[in-house]
Formats: structure tokens, C-alpha cells, sequence
């Protein structure tokens, strides 16, 4: 076969590697680029080559059109794989590549314009008899056409950015009193997010599910599908949960569906890989959302149901081969379920940062993970917090959950705090298991409300904390802070304090023989063996039953639930002060550095709790403070355009 002899990967973290793994596969060298922040990163040590490319913001390094091209010339590189993201979906660099004689490993500059538009391809494919959403996706984008419009379509309905995708630049608006807000909100976030504020409005589909189609067309008019993904649970309208095939598509919908997006690949000239994204509602019909002209992060699923490298075959389609199989000669087998591993806060879902202290994934057949990160790395606020994916497949979907389950419970992270708890309670939940995977998923279900701190701290929840805290590894420096040092057994039984559920709580801890504990919390005692302690995870028996807890950002998780446990290291209960501190300041802190955009109140006014304040916009995304409490703003430190660090005080508020 004829490969190229060099790929330069125009990305970063996990599909970096990605790629740099299916070049070795296939014998072509891969040279790496590199900001900053990425010099010793995973992707640069699994490279055959490396070239730094700028500093760590993304729009002088990853997003630098003229950095990249000047790093493929100088390394010789035959081809760029754009991964995804970044500039993935971008026509200028598509085209940059040919004017530079580099192969863009992706579809056409012209696929590119005409499907990144989401008025154009919907346009085209109604004209191909692809079904799409009643909605509104003309040229006048003036207020009052645009409310009018809204008018028309009806409510609920969703306002989207035309050159949108990720979530950024969408609304879900239920009346017409909240419409113009709305729309003010999804194009300044278009506009900073795309550099286009441009929208479009679609009728919003209740209860639907995201139903997405792989398609792989090559240079010589042959275009396949290579069936379903179903991607509906999702936060913030950014998938967290894909799986194939979907549990609720019958083979003659999947047919039809296959068929229309092939259909519209063929009608814009698409070849390599892409994906046609539907809307399937409660009652089985299907309709166009958009394209997405490059590989998708969920691409492994399809992968482990068809035995398809769809890495390997973009580079094979750009190599000017032919698809080797017809659309009858591609099948899917058993079931595959994909989960993306996210630094970040499991109940405010911000970015987290910090140093993998510990990163051991789980293995064993039907186990798979698409990392980005190992033990050691650093976790910055500078990209996509999203760490890795973890894919599971198995025979049947049923065997996948069990395995997934089973996967999530024995993956170990310390040092960064992720999404485990979250995706741990989706995985759990009965919901989950019967296939109920409609894109309100988490509410409909609670799922948060399960991972939010538990207003009810139950006992056996305080001891795991108190044993996390008495059996740190050996080989550990002891803590400045006496009341953390390490417990041994021979000693008098250990006194200690926690706050939990604002309410103090005294624990007993009697230390015995080969790591026996006897553990006293209020009128409960109980005996606990530690079974094992890796940096910030415990795993212990209390009778016949195994349990695990861990120490994160906030408190422990104890059995898949977070609890705000903290220690309390005072003379005596009598002398700590639970009034002390405004209750909810926190709350008007900025959650991560970002830009104050809208001031919503001012100075001297009275809000009531729940209020929004003010708007600060961080990753691209924008994030409303509101107020916890009834009082009276005070001051507004900052002015719009201001900068702001992570837990500066945004507004000082008070109390009614």
C-alpha cells in the first residue's frame, strides 16, 4: 500500500496520541507540535518528532495557521491530521495545507464551508429530501425578525450558532418573555467562541435522543455509512456518553438513516470520514441537525462494533485508496459504550487543575482507554479539560454496562479531580440499563442531585473519611497539620472532629492489629479493615461488605455519593464557631479566571436569593453568578471587560 512517509498531527492530548499510534501501526513517521504548556506532554514523548509551535493560548499555537504550516515544511511532512477540534472543521487551513502542497487529511475546503454552515446544510439537505427540524435560518438577523420568527416556529425551540458547535452558542428558551435575553446571550457566546454571530432557531424536540451516523467517502465517488452512535446524554449540550449501536433504533431506521446521510455526503462531494448528526424524537422520526467534517471523539464506539480503524482509513482514503468494502460487506457486532474521563468538578462541572499523583486505569478484555495524560502529567486551564475515554464492548449491551460499571469502580485517580462520581451514577442508574437515553437524561433522573453533596452524612461516610485521613502511606511526608499524622496500632484510641451537613461530628478511632479498626461515631461502633490505601483511595471491609472511598476536592466519595466532610481541628467543640463567615460567599466567587461581560445589578440594590448578578465568561462558556442569599449588593469590584483570577470576589453582598 502506499502511506505517506511523514504525518504531521496538527493536535493535542488523547486523539494526538490516537493518531501518533495508528501511524506506527501503519509504519509512517509522526511528528508531534507543541505549545508551551504541552513541551513534555504525553503526545510529544509518543512522537518521533516534536516542533514547538508557540505559547500556551490556543490561538498562538493550536489555532496558528502559519505556525502549523511552517512546522510541516520544515519537518518534510507529507500530511496534516487535524484530529478534532482546534482546526479540524477549519476551511482556511484546509486550504493553507494545499496551497502548501500538504495533504489535509479530511474532506474537501469545499465540504468544509458549505456543511460548517448550519443554515447551508440545511438548506442542502432538505433539497436532497433529508429530513430537518421547522425552524428559522435566514439572512435577517435583526432583533425583530428574529422574535418574530420565534413567534412562528413556536415555543419551546432552541436558538443555535449558524457556524456553531460544542454547545457554544446555544439556548433553550420556553417563553417569549425570555427570548431576546436568550439571543443576546448565544451570540455574544457565538461571536467570541466562532468569531460569528450569526444563529438559526429550531423547534425544540421533546424528550429526543442524538442519534449520529458515521459516513467514509473516498476519492473515487464510493460513500458508506458505517451505522449509529447514540450520543443523548450530555451536560451542557457537550456529549459525555456515547454508545453503539443505540438501543432503541429498529434495522429499518437505521437503514433510512444510513441511507439520508449518505445521501447528503454524496450531494456536498464528501470524502474521508464525517459525521451526519439527527434528532430522533419518542416516536422513531428522525431529523437533520448538522455535519460534523472531521472524526469525531466518539469514534471508538463504531470502531469496536465493526472492527474498523477509521483512523487508518482516513489516512488510506487521503492516500488516494479506494474504501475496501462495499456498504453490505460492513456489519456490526456486540455492543461498545464509550464515557469521557473530564477534569473537572462533578457538581459545578469547572475545569479542574493539578498533577496526576496516581492515574491507574483499569484493564482487562473488552477494555479500552484513549488517554492523554499518565502518572505525573500536569493538568492545565489552557485546553479541553477532557483527560481520556474510556471504551468498553461486549457481546451485548447488557455485558458492556455490567463492564463499564465494573471499569468505572476500579479506575484510579488522585491529584486532579474528574467526573468519576458523575459518570459512575449515570452508569449505576436503572435508567441507564434500560436503555432510557434521552437528551434530558441527568434531569429527568436526578443524576446531580445524586452527586451533589448529600444533605444526610451517614455514619459509615465519616469513618471512611476518618480512616483516609489516620492510614496514609508510609512512605508519605506526615502533614504540617497534627491532626492529619498518621495513626499506627499499639496507640490510645484517636479522638476526631469533623463538620459535616453544618453539624459537628466526634468520631472514635481504636486502632488494632493488621490494620483493624474499630470506629466509633455517635452511638454507632463498628470494625473496619483496611484492605488497601493508594494516595488519596481506600478500600475497606465493614463485615461481609467491600466498600471504597476517596478524598476530593470537597469532601470523600463514599460509595459513589460526595459528602462535604471536612476536619475540624479545635481544643474543643465548644470553641468552634459554625456562625463565623458569611454562609454562600463562595458562591460569589469567580468559579475559574475569565472576563466579567454583563453586569446584571448595581450597587444599592436589594436581590433575592437565586437573583443573577452578574455574567463572566470562562473556556469559551458562560457562567451566571447568582446571588445565595437575599441582601443588598454593596460593590461591584469589577467592570465589564475585566479580567478576573480563579476566587476573586465578584460582588460583595449583604445579607438581608
Amino acid at each position: 500500500m502506499s502511506w505517506f512517509p511523514s504525518i504531521l498531527i496538527a493536535n493535542r492530548g488523547e486523539i494526538a496520541v490516537r493518531v501518533i499510534r495508528a501511524c506506527r501501526t501503519l509504519g509512517i513517521e509522526a511528528i508531534a507540535v507543541y505549545s508551551d504548556a504541552d513541551e513534555r506532554a504525553l503526545h510529544v514523548r509518543e512522537a518521533d518528532r516534536a516542533l514547538p509551535i508557540g505559547p500556551a493560548p490556543a490561538t498562538q499555537s493550536y489555532l496558528n495557521i502559519e505556525a502549523l504550516i511552517a512546522a510541516a515544511k520544515h519537518a518534510g511532512a507529507a500530511a496534516i491530521h487535524p484530529g478534532y477540534g482546534f482546526l479540524s472543521e477549519n476551511a482556511a487551513f484546509a486550504q493553507a495545507c494545499a496551497d502548501a502542497g500538504i495533504v489535509f487529511i479530511g474532506p474537501p475546503v469545499a465540504a468544509i464551508e458549505l456543511m460548517g454552515s448550519k443554515s447551508a446544510s440545511k438548506a442542502l439537505a432538505v433539497e436532497v429530501g433529508v429530513p430537518t427540524v421547522p425552524g428559522y435560518n435566514g439572512d435577517d438577523q435583526s432583533v425583530d425578525r428574529l422574535r418574530s420568527a420565534a413567534e412562528e416556529v413556536g415555543f419551546p425551540l432552541l436558538i443555535k450558532a449558524s457556524a456553531g458547535g460544542g454547545g457554544k452558542g446555544m439556548r433553550a428558551v420556553t417563553s417569549s418573555a425570555d427570548f431576546v435575553a436568550a439571543l443576546e446571550a448565544a451570540q455574544r457566546e457565538a461571536r467570541s467562541a466562532f468569531g460569528d454571530d450569526r444563529v438559526l432557531l429550531e423547534r425544540l424536540i421533546q424528550q429526543p435522543r442524538h442519534v449520529e451516523i458515521q459516513v467514509l467517502g473516498d476519492q473515487h465517488g464510493n460513500v458508506v455509512h458505517l451505522g449509529e452512535r447514540e450520543c443523548s446524554i450530555q451536560r451542557r449540550h457537550q456529549k459525555i456518553v456515547e454508545e453503539s449501536p443505540s438501543p432503541v433504533l429498529d434495522p429499518a431506521t437505521r437503514a433510512e438513516m444510513g441511507a439520508a446521510a449518505v445521501r447528503l455526503a454524496q450531494a456536498v462531494g464528501y470524502t474521508n470520514a464525517g459525521t451526519v448528526e439527527f434528532v430522533l424524537d419518542p416516536h422513531g422520526k428522525f431529523y437533520f441537525l448538522e455535519m460534523n467534517t472531521r472524526l469525531q471523539v466518539e469514534h471508538p464506539v463504531t470502531e469496536e462494533v465493526t472492527g474498523i480503524d477509521l483512523v487508518q482509513a482516513q489516512i488510506a482514503v487521503a492516500a488516494g485508496q479506494p474504501l475496501p468494502w462495499s456498504q453490505d460487506e460492513i456489519t456490526q457486532h456486540g455492543h461498545a459504550i464509550e464515557v469521557r474521563l473530564y477534569a473537572e468538578d462533578p457538581v459545578q462541572m469547572l475545569p479542574a487543575v493539578g498533577t496526576l499523583a496516581r492515574y491507574a486505569p483499569p484493564v482487562g478484555p473488552g477494555v479500552r482507554l484513549d488517554t492523554g495524560v499518565t502518572v505525573g502529567d500536569s493538568v492545565g486551564l489552557h485546553y479541553d479539560p477532557m483527560l481520556a475515554k474510556l471504551i468498553v464492548s461486549a457481546p451485548d449491551r447488557a455485558a458492556a454496562v455490567a463492564r463499564l460499571q465494573y471499569a468505572l469502580d476500579t479506575f484510579e485517580i488522585a491529584g486532579v479531580t474528574t467526573n468519576l462520581p458523575l459518570l459512575r451514577a449515570i452508569i449505576a442508574h436503572p435508567a441507564f440499563a434500560a436503555g432510557a437515553t434521552t437528551t434530558d437524561f441527568l434531569q429527568t433522573n436526578a443524576i446531580m442531585e445524586q452527586v451533589k453533596t448529600a444533605p444526610f452524612v451517614p455514619a459509615a461516610a465519616l469513618c471512611a473519611r476518618a480512616l483516609l485521613d489516620l492510614t496514609r502511606p508510609l512512605d508519605e511526608p506526615l502533614p504540617a497539620d497534627p491532626f492529619l499524622v498518621a495513626w499506627r496500632p499499639g496507640r490510645m484510641p484517636r479522638w476526631l472532629r469533623y463538620r459535616a451537613a453544618d453539624e459537628l461530628h466526634t468520631l472514635k478511632a481504636a486502632p488494632q492489629e493488621a490494620g483493624r479498626w474499630t470506629l466509633t461515631c455517635g452511638d454507632e461502633s463498628s470494625e473496619w479493615v483496611v484492605l488497601r490505601r493508594v494516595e488519596n483511595r481506600l478500600w475497606a471491609r465493614v463485615g461481609e461488605q467491600i466498600h471504597h472511598a476517596a478524598l476530593v476536592a470537597g469532601g470523600v466519595v463514599w460509595d459513589d455519593v460526595l459528602y462535604a466532610i471536612e476536619p475540624v481541628a479545635a481544643d474543643s467543640v465548644d470553641t468552634l464557631n459554625l456562625g463565623g463567615g458569611a454562609s454562600g460567599d463562595a458562591d460569589l466567587q469567580s468559579p475559574m479566571p475569565g472576563t466579567v461581560i454583563k453586569l446584571l445589578v448595581e450597587p444599592g440594590q436589594t436581590v433575592s436569593e437565586g437573583q443573577p448578578l452578574l455574567i463572566i465568561e470562562a473556556m469559551k462558556m458562560e457562567h451566571t453568578i447568582a446571588a445565595p442569599y437575599a441582601g443588598t449588593v454593596v460593590k461591584l469590584p469589577y467592570a465589564v471587560g475585566a479580567q478576573v483570577a480563579g476566587g476573586a470576589a465578584l460582588v460583595e453582598l449583604e445579607r438581608a
